[in-house]
Order: structure tokens, then sequence, then C-alpha cells
């Protein structure tokens, strides 16, 4: 299935769904740790990209980023930069921060898979992988030529340069 099929198929479908390499994936039920983390890490982009007063917009789970012809993310939140996207697009072209938060069944995809996938864009500086479970979160970024630099952050703050912002931890997973 290609990324223009897959996404028509997928808006007459129940539930969500990805595409990898022409393969559709079915996403599991969501645990209330897994939607109360992704919800914090939303809005913890959010204020930090209005404390800044950054050109920038935050995309909760849901919006669709095509890595190639065959593979498309939806990941749980993502930043991109620049005007505003108008109401019905579906794919986000240019996201420059990536969040994906764990769960027991796309843990090992989201750690491997994605990591390297997310990364052929471009634009993408930023990918984050937080645990849903714990105070822990891995930041992977775009460094010089082909290095991706990865962080592991349990307390302080992750550092998200460019846009030029930070979120605290205790804004995502409280004191």
């Amino acid at each position: 299935m290609s990324a223009e099929e897959f996404i028509a198929w997928s808006q007459t479908q129940a539930g969500r769904y990805e595409l990898a390499s022409g393969e559709v994936f079915a996403q599991a039920a969501e645990r209330v740790a897994h939607a109360k983390i992704k919800f914090r890490i939303a809005m913890a982009l959010h204020d930090a990209i209005r404390s800044k007063g950054l050109p920038c917009h935050v995309l909760p789970d849901g919006m669709a980023i095509r890595i190639d012809a065959e593979t498309v993310f939806e990941p749980d939140a993502q930043v991109y930069c620049g005007p505003e996207l108008p109401p019905d697009t579906i794919f986000v072209e240019n996201p420059l921060i990536v969040v994906e938060v764990l769960s027991l069944s796309t843990g090992k995809n989201d750690s491997l898979g994605k990591l390297a996938a997310y990364f052929r864009l471009p634009s993408v500086a930023h990918y984050l992988i937080v645990s849903p479970d714990a105070r822990l979160i891995f930041h992977h970024a775009r460094g010089e030529g082909e290095t991706i630099l990865t962080r592991i952050i349990r307390e302080g703050s992750v550092v998200l340069d460019p846009p030029g912002m930070e979120i605290a931890l205790v804004d995502i997973y409280g004191p």
C-alpha cells in the first residue's frame, strides 16, 4: 500500500493505524498512563513555544508524517515551525520535533525502526522517546552529518535547540 492509498483507507477505518514499508499495523489501545504523559508532553511543548514566542506549533497524535512513499507514522506529538498549516492538511511535511510515548507493544519499534526512519527526514532535529511509567526521556538530536546524539534524561529539562526552548521533566511527570 502506498502512503496516499493508506491515508485514504485509514480515514474510513475505526481505530488508528500506521504504515511501514507498505504494510498496515493497527495501533493498540492506550493505557491511562500513556494518555496522561502524551497530553502532558504536548502541553509542555505548547507552553515552551508560547513562553519563548516561537513561530512553532504543536500537534497531538493523529497527524501523519510521511517518511517515504510506503511509510506513514502518527507520533504521539510533534512540533513544526513556520506558518500555520491549512485546516485540511493530513501530512506534516517538515516536523522539527517528534515524540513517541513508549507502550508495551511498540517500544522496540519506537526505539529502533522509528528512530532510524524519523531521522531520514531532513527537518527532524529531535526525537523524544518518553516513558509513561518512569521519569525517563531518551532525547535523540541531530548532530553534524549523519551523527545522532542521545541523552538519557531523568531529571532537569530537555533542551530543544532548534527552535530554542526547553521543557522541564517536572511539567511532564510532576514533582
